[in-house]
C-alpha cells in the first residue's frame, strides 16, 4: 500500500488546514486509518484514528474539539480537518493504514503502512 500526505503547510494560530492522504495499491475500506505526529526531538504520537467503515473515530485529547478525521472509500481519500489551530500543533503529520480495518489503534506499531508525511507549521 502506498500512502501519500498532502495539504501541510504555514498558518497563523487559530487557522485551519484540511490534509488530505492518497492510497493506491489496495482496496481502501479494508483498511483502518489513523493520522500520527512528529514534533521536532519528539516521539511519534497518535492524533486520530477511524474504522474501515468510517463508523467510528478516535482522538488523542489535545485535539478533541477541534480536528475532525473523515474518509471517503469510493475515493481512496483520508481526511484530517483541523480547526483552531495552535502553535504546539507544529509537527511533520503522517498518515497510517491498518489491515485490521475494525479496530481502532492509537500506537504506531498497529500500523503497517506510512506515508511520507506532511508538514504543519502554526505561528503565533
Amino acid at each position: 500500500v502506498q500512502l501519500a500526505e498532502s495539504g501541510g503547510g504555514l498558518v497563523q494560530a487559530g487557522g485551519s488546514l484540511r490534509l488530505s492522504c492518497t492510497a493506491s495499491g489496495r482496496t481502501f475500506s479494508g483498511l483502518a486509518m489513523a493520522w500520527f505526529r512528529q514534533a521536532p526531538g519528539k516521539e511519534r504520537e497518535f492524533v486520530a484514528a477511524i474504522k474501515w467503515s468510517g463508523s467510528s473515530t478516535h482522538y488523542t485529547d489535545s485535539v478533541k474539539g477541534r480536528f475532525t478525521i473523515s474518509r471517503d472509500n469510493a475515493k481512496g481519500l483520508l481526511y484530517l480537518q483541523m480547526n483552531s489551530l495552535k502553535p504546539e500543533d507544529t509537527a511533520v503529520y503522517y498518515c497510517a493504514g491498518s489491515p485490521y480495518s475494525s479496530r481502532i489503534a492509537d500506537t504506531p506499531g498497529e500500523y503497517a503502512y506510512w506515508g511520507q508525511g506532511t508538514q504543519v507549521t502554526v505561528s503565533s
